[in-house]
């Protein structure tokens, strides 16, 4: 796997955030030490939410619910 992390970025919710296009897979690190990851996310809506002013605002709106996902 080769991921991608975003930008160091402020968030309330989320810590770190990865995205490998290698197998489409998108994995959140939450502040509280979960760890998700999101399956078959098209590279144009891990852009989108990487240059999202609210990361948190983001994933609940076009992630959560719309994507496979399991704990890590």
């Amino acid at each position: 796997m080769a991921w991608h992390t975003y930008s160091q970025f402020e968030s309330s919710n989320i810590k770190e955030i990865k995205y490998d296009d290698a197998i489409s897979t998108l994995e959140i690190t939450f502040n509280n030490g979960g760890v998700y990851q999101y399956y078959d996310v098209p590279l144009h809506v891990s852009h989108e939410f990487e240059n999202a002013a609210s990361k948190g605002q983001y994933l609940a709106a076009h992630i959560k619910g719309a994507y496979r996902y399991s704990k890590v």
